[in-house]
């Protein structure tokens, strides 16, 4: 089982995919995606992220290596690596994806039924704002652009096979572990 979530950036779809691999451990597995930009606060290469240079990104797209990837903004690329399924498929594990919105529509296009693609939604742009802001990491110019990108993305979420709207945190907890566990009842 392959499980695709995204969300505008502040959206708790993190939240959502910690939630899981903290209470299934044993079903799920992150696949670790690759990034040019830098590290924030206490991110790991190879935890949150493969952080890897622009010129290294760029090779592995001639090569070939990359399912998915796009360019979010000018020099910043995000993508999902083959090899990063191979590696949990090998685990017996379900795949969990955390990407963005593109590279998650991209993802459910490439492996259609194979995958749930579920888009977490924030209540509103205000509440996203607020989120945004709280988190204190990023510049106000940044929190501008993923808002008006948000507002852009929250079209998207009709290409989703579930929409988790991430008012409560408990009640959407609660709504994911249904899906899941509906999922793994019926395979």
């Amino acid at each position: 089982m392959i499980y695709i979530f995204c969300a505008p950036s502040g959206s708790g779809k993190s939240t959502m995919v910690k939630h899981l691999l903290t209470a299934y451990p044993e079903k799920f597995e992150l696949s670790i995606s690759c990034t040019t930009r830098a590290p924030r606060g206490q991110e790991v290469n190879g935890r949150e992220y493969y952080f890897i240079s622009l010129e290294e990104f760029e090779q592995r797209v001639a090569n070939g290596e990359f399912i998915e990837y796009e360019q979010v903004y000018d020099g910043l690329y995000y993508g999902t690596l083959r090899s990063e399924i191979d590696r949990i498929e090998q685990n017996n594990k379900a795949v969990i994806f955390d990407v963005d919105v593109k590279g998650g529509i991209n993802l459910k296009r490439i492996l259609g039924q194979r995958a749930t693609s579920i888009f977490v939604c924030p209540p509103s742009i205000d509440e996203l704002s607020r989120r945004l802001h709280a988190r204190g990491d990023t510049a106000e110019e940044m929190i501008q652009k993923r808002l008006a990108k948000a507002a852009i993305e929250m079209q998207d979420a009709k290409f989703f096979d579930i929409q988790l709207i991430n008012n409560d945190l408990e009640s959407a907890f609660a709504e994911l572990d249904a899906i899941v566990n509906n999922h793994f009842c019926e395979s």
